[in-house]
């Protein structure tokens, strides 16, 4: 059995890494990752490094490495060292290929794809797990074009230590000759990865579960290159409430997608570290340096987080409500269809009430539109009249007509008709509601009145009364 066991942890020399590769919008997975790790090296004053996995070319979007690099610097994860980008590494790979071929650790393949299609229809047909036949392994092959293989050792066990879930062993007979090296020269994962590490000195790979069953080639490839390996934790993957691998099938995973939504950064952040880790005294909102002041891989729990975007969406609103009025306006600048002044006139208003600072407009409109969209079933209460509704009305109106426009004037003129009128608090307040703001939530009533404006809140009853006539 080959084990390969980490050294014991030198906290001094902690290198972290996060390594995404530019195929797409950067995912939440990965801001995900990139804290934990950011975290760690933070904790015990180490350096944290970004590395731009760019091998996969096929895949390769242009713009997704400048959004990767935007979007971990919105959330303020900021990289002690890099980017690094494997696209600029090749011959490193490469020369690495050939000295593993030379040192029998790996070989030549000059399968076609039309034949491994074929070996893995047959091995699906047997109940097998499809994995390369080791034809080119048994009889080196003389014409190209060749990939790399590794040399999987054919008996025995590889093991290794995992930080958060202990030793793990894999039967060398299920692991697969992978390739390393393909014929273009470009490399896989596997070795990009293993080269990568060893060459930064990354003392400990932090890293989604998904990649568990990779790790064991990644050590056979560490002990034929001679590589001190690193210390391994393998972290939950994020999932959804039905238990299944978060996706953009089922919600938003991009990073931009949640910038663009409004969610702070702080809340981002703040929520992510719960994701299969705690504080030691339970408290749900914290900032990233308290995050950060203790954090501990040993409280991290293997068992798959479940990612709730209503359980996210209520944090932002904690840190939204934690901000001052000029902090926050400076945010909904960036949102609002209105400048920082008519920002600054309702805010008070709607602060408790926003969870998304893209949400801002729409919890606003009214106060700013010439006209809005009013429907009678939004202004006709329950058990009362189009008749009776309408005259409520104009009561209403002919005495706000007079009122001087200000909060406590507003509300007095109210209440004297109510006491005229007869109707209860609930209808009288729902129908002016209605019939100003064209919806039955909204934020205080005569606050609403007020910033609305006289002449507007005029112009809506003639509007509402024309529509029961």
């Amino acid at each position: 059995m080959f084990t390969m066991t980490n050294d014991k942890i030198q906290m001094s020399n902690v290198r972290t890494r996060i390594a995404p590769s530019p195929t797409g919008d950067p995912h939440i997975g990965t801001a995900y990752t990139a804290l934990f790790n950011y975290a760690f090296s933070k904790k015990n004053k180490g350096k944290f490094i970004l590395r731009i996995e760019d091998t996969d070319r096929t895949r390769l979007v242009p713009e997704a490495e400048q959004k990767i690099i935007d979007s971990l610097t919105w959330l303020g994860i900021k990289w002690d060292e890099g980017p690094y980008k494997q696209s600029e590494r090749l011959n490193l790979y490469q020369d690495t290929a050939k000295k593993l071929v030379t040192k029998g650790a790996a070989y030549y393949c000059n399968c076609p794809p039309e034949r491994l299609e074929k070996v893995r229809q047959e091995q699906q047909a047997k109940g097998e797990v499809p994995r390369y036949d080791r034809k080119c392994r048994l009889n080196s092959p003389k014409k190209g074009p060749f990939v790399v293989r590794l040399k999987v050792p054919e008996a025995g066990e590889t093991s290794f230590n995992d930080l958060i879930r202990g030793k793990i062993t894999f039967k060398n007979k299920d692991i697969d000759d992978a390739i390393i090296l393909k014929s273009d020269g470009w490399p896989t994962y596997h070795l990009a990865v293993v080269v990568d590490d060893a060459d930064m000195k990354i003392s400990h790979v932090i890293r989604a579960e998904e990649w568990l069953s990779s790790t064991p080639k990644h050590v056979i490839l560490a002990k034929a290159l001679e590589s001190k390996l690193p210390n391994f934790a393998h972290l939950p993957i994020l999932r959804n409430p039905d238990r299944s691998k978060i996706s953009k099938r089922k919600k938003p995973v991009s990073i931009v997608w949640y910038r663009e939504q409004g969610y702070l950064p702080e809340a981002i952040i703040n929520y992510l570290a719960l994701m299969g880790w705690s504080m030691p005294d339970g408290r749900e909102k914290f900032t990233r340096d308290e995050f950060i002041r203790e954090f501990d891989l040993a409280r991290v729990d293997p068992t798959g987080p479940v990612f709730d975007l209503q359980k996210l969406e209520w944090l932002n609103g904690e840190w939204i409500r934690s901000l001052s009025a000029e902090e926050l306006t400076r945010k909904l600048e960036g949102y609002a269809e209105v400048g920082s002044s008519d920002i600054r006139k309702v805010l008070p208003l709607v602060h408790e009430r926003l969870k998304r600072l893209s949400e801002f407009d729409n919890l606003t409109n009214y106060f700013f539109d010439e006209e809005i969209e009013i429907a009678k079933e939004t202004i006709i209460q329950k058990g009362k009249g189009v008749k009776e509704t309408k005259e409520v009305l104009q009561k209403i109106a002919a005495a706000l007509s007079t009122t001087d426009w200000n909060k406590k004037e507003i509300e007095d003129t109210v209440k004297r008709q109510q006491e005229k009128i007869g109707w209860s608090n609930t209808d009288l307040f729902q129908t002016i509601r209605g019939v100003a703001t064209g919806t039955r939530a909204t934020p205080p009533l005569f606050d609403t009145l007020e910033a609305i404006g006289k002449e507007k809140v005029a112009k809506r009853f003639k509007k509402a009364i024309a529509l029961l006539s």
